[in-house]
């Protein structure tokens, strides 16, 4: 029997939370409208929450955007969704209540095999408990294919290497490893999918992606936000742990792998893997760490870290954090890969920037050239794009020199719209592609590098430095950077 002819339940395990609310169902309403969902699909949303079938469907349809069924074909697709979606309420640890659920879905799939996504939208604390449970009522399938299920479960993935391989273990004695999607959304985005295919099938660019012509790499992730909301779950974990251990990292490992010699999970997987386990563990000569505090920024007074609610008075997690990796191969040997994170700073970014080395004093250096070197500049958001650095001659009668910019806009560029990170990943989880998911020996790799020093900031009670809400972080980042030559743009 056919894939498309199989039923697909979908199950939101959380469904009354801001991830499913704001992401996975818009998420999932994109791909029926645009066909890429099976006939026979059914959603199912389970949480504590009270809520009727009707309830939940006016709850979810808040966030649902027509971007792919613009006029009055919308409101017929979203009709059409809507009547797919059912909902069940009760404890996240209750063998009984996903037994109800269970008969919900029976009678709603029908007749026909189903396939089975679970989706685990909710805290890390209780993904055990809810494994456990389902697996408890019969509703995972024990093999991999016909029909299937499959679990997709968000970061962070326990709080250090030991947390994280019992994780590991113990869902895995209800989800095979070939079952589990480690979901990492910055992964779906659609520069980082780029990133490879804009190293690997220009030729402009592979033959310089080494040492010998890249001097350094920053990977910068800033948010002009506070925590408020969330500073009970955040001060559980860290920017380190909520960003710089996955997020940053993953988009490092990309920059820094080798070729694949076959474009598929498994090879992909394994350059990953094999360049992450070249980076040596971080230590606190390499690291800064910091904490924001309360600033009037942009004519708004903020409130500290310190001063959220949800957070304790002597609370030493940081909100911001700066690193300085290296490689340990022959083809980034030398190189400084400096990554920072940080909550509350002065804008909303997330980008890459590749710093070439200087060209050597070239014909033109008498005239005065600026001889800064080329960058090339990967903005993942907002206003995704591609610019490289380049010196050009100034129009006119005269030979002046400057470094310009060539541009490339994903909005200007191409007309086609750009998926949301979430609707690429749950594609592929239903596809069964795992080339975008994070695999059990990458993760204890990546826990390998920050675990040591994670522990030693704790251990030894080391305050992070304070910086003012709305700024560009803690000075002892800027000397981090200097330490390698390098100025943060």
């Amino acid at each position: 029997m056919s894939e498309e002819s199989k039923a697909l339940s979908i199950v939101v395990i959380g469904a009354s939370g801001d991830l499913a609310r704001k992401k996975i169902f818009p998420a999932l309403f994109a791909l029926y409208s645009q066909g890429m969902l099976p006939a026979h699909v059914r959603i199912f949303g389970f949480s504590r929450s009270k809520m009727t079938d009707e309830t939940f469907r006016k709850c979810i349809t808040e966030h649902l955007t027509c971007r792919y069924v613009p006029g009055e074909s919308c409101q017929e697709h979203m009709d059409g969704f809507l009547d797919r979606c059912f909902y069940m309420s009760g404890q996240y640890d209750s063998r009984d209540a996903f037994l109800d659920l269970y008969q919900v879905m029976q009678r709603e799939e029908g007749a026909l095999p189903a396939n089975r996504v679970f989706y685990l939208a909710i805290p890390p604390s209780i993904f055990l408990d809810v494994a456990q449970a389902l697996g408890g009522a019969g509703l995972v399938q024990c093999g991999i294919s016909d029909p299937w299920s499959r679990v997709v479960i968000e970061k962070p993935f326990g709080r250090d290497r030991s947390s994280s391989d019992l994780l590991v273990q113990q869902m895995g004695d209800v989800f095979r490893e070939a079952q589990t999607f480690r979901i990492d959304h910055y992964l779906g985005k659609e520069v980082i999918q780029n990133l490879m295919v804009l190293r690997f099938a220009n030729l402009v660019f592979e033959p310089l992606w080494n040492r010998k012509y890249i001097k350094s790499v920053q990977i910068s992730w800033k948010e002009d936000l506070s925590v408020e909301g969330r500073g009970g779950y955040f001060d559980g974990y860290g920017i380190i742990r909520d960003v710089m251990q996955n997020h940053l990292l993953q988009i490092m490992s990309i920059v820094a792998m080798e070729p694949c010699t076959k474009m598929d999970a498994g090879h992909i997987c394994n350059e990953k893997v094999k360049v992450v386990r070249q980076i040596p563990a971080l230590t606190l000569d390499d690291l800064v760490v910091g904490q924001y505090t309360a600033a009037d920024w942009k004519g708004t007074y903020y409130n500290g870290y310190l001063e959220d609610e949800m957070v304790p008075n002597d609370s030493i997690t940081p909100t911001f954090a700066a690193a300085a990796l290296t490689i340990d191969n022959d083809r980034w040997r030398g190189v400084p890969f400096l990554i920072r994170a940080g909550k509350g700073l002065e804008c909303r970014t997330t980008e890459i920037r590749i710093q070439f080395r200087h060209a050597n004093k070239s014909m033109y250096a008498a005239l005065g050239a600026d001889h800064s070197p080329n960058e090339l500049v990967i903005r993942v958001q907002p206003d995704e794009s591609i610019m490289l650095t380049v010196a050009n001659k100034v129009p006119g009668m005269g030979m002046k020199i400057e470094r310009t910019q060539l541009d490339l806009r994903y909005q200007e560029a191409f007309e086609e719209i750009i998926p949301d990170a979430y609707e690429s990943l749950m594609l592929d989880v239903i596809r069964g592609d795992k080339s975008l998911f994070i695999r059990k020996d990458e993760l204890g790799a990546a826990w390998d590098i920050f675990t040591p020093v994670l522990k030693q900031l704790e251990t030894e009670g080391i305050a992070p430095e304070p910086y003012a809400f709305g700024s560009h972080g803690p000075k002892a980042a800027d000397a981090l950077a200097q330490k390698y030559g390098v100025t943060w743009a």
